[in-house]
């Protein structure tokens, strides 16, 4: 009788916001999960029991009966823990989920190996769709590259082969458009917080910018004074800005490379 891919044991290396959620939507999905590593017990234990795996925090009791070990660290502690993850579990498939981390990095530690890659933000705390979410991989073999496709074809309806200089290129992207729209959304709240007014007033327009993306190139959704150059309101703002010259530098930046990037592209 064939064993079905869900069967495949995997080992999670990391308990932080992506493992989290990448171990929870394979155990939803029926994998069967055998370890959680983690440095801190806390992390570990709390991963462990939701997706009923057992829990370690020394490198060395990491389980040798894993099929696929699923490495989510910050890139500092990878490089750091690499040396010694690896020794006596050659015959597992090993695979890291950052999107800055080539996968030839496995070269010289790891006899088979790759990278499984879902491309979005994670919190502990917020639970996500994984149909939705993209994933990328690239293995060192074909066959390796093919078996990490069904896996991630289980959990996603999104799957693609990327090279490492692809997924480069997809964390940059992703930098500027997650994190650094957030950062904006910080700013915002500030000068909200401010004048006495709340966050919760931006949502709509939050939701609708992020909805008409989905239907316009970003280009031709862009709005705004920066947009027809408006010098009466820009110069407005700018002084509202007098007393934060960091966000002023920014306001203006930002405002002449919208200006320059929406008469670009006419």
């Amino acid at each position: 009788m064939r064993r079905s891919i869900e069967d495949t044991p995997v080992a999670f290396i990391g308990a932080g916001n992506l493992a989290t959620n990448l171990a929870k939507a394979f155990y939803r999905k029926g994998f069967h999960i055998i370890q959680v590593y983690s440095r801190t017990e806390e992390s570990a234990k709390s991963l462990a029991q939701q997706v009923e795996a057992e829990y370690v925090t020394e490198l060395s009791a990491v389980t040798e009966e894993a099929r696929l070990y699923i490495v989510s660290l910050k890139d500092a502690a990878f490089v750091d823990l690499l040396p010694g993850m690896v020794a006596g579990k050659e015959k597992g498939l090993w695979v890291h989920t950052a999107g800055s981390i080539p996968m030839d990095i496995w070269k010289g530690q790891a006899k088979r190996y790759g990278v499984f890659y879902p491309m979005q933000t994670f919190s502990k705390q917020r639970e996500v769709d994984f149909r939705e979410i993209p994933v990328f991989v690239e293995g060192n073999s074909e066959e390796d590259t093919n078996f990490l496709k069904e896996i991630a074809a289980v959990l996603s309806e999104n799957v693609y082969e990327a090279s490492s200089e692809q997924r480069k290129s997809l964390h940059l992207a992703a930098v500027f458009t997650c994190n650094f729209t957030n950062h904006m959304y910080a700013l915002a709240a500030e000068l909200l917080k401010k004048y006495g007014l709340p966050f919760e007033s931006m949502l709509p327009l939050i939701d609708e910018t992020a909805r008409k993306v989905h239907e316009l190139e970003p280009h031709v959704a862009q709005t705004g004074p920066a947009v027809r150059y408006d010098k009466n309101v820009m110069g407005e703002h700018l002084q509202m800005l007098a007393h934060e010259p960091e966000m002023r530098e920014l306001y203006q930046k930002i405002s002449e490379d919208i200006h320059r990037l929406t008469g670009r592209n006419g």
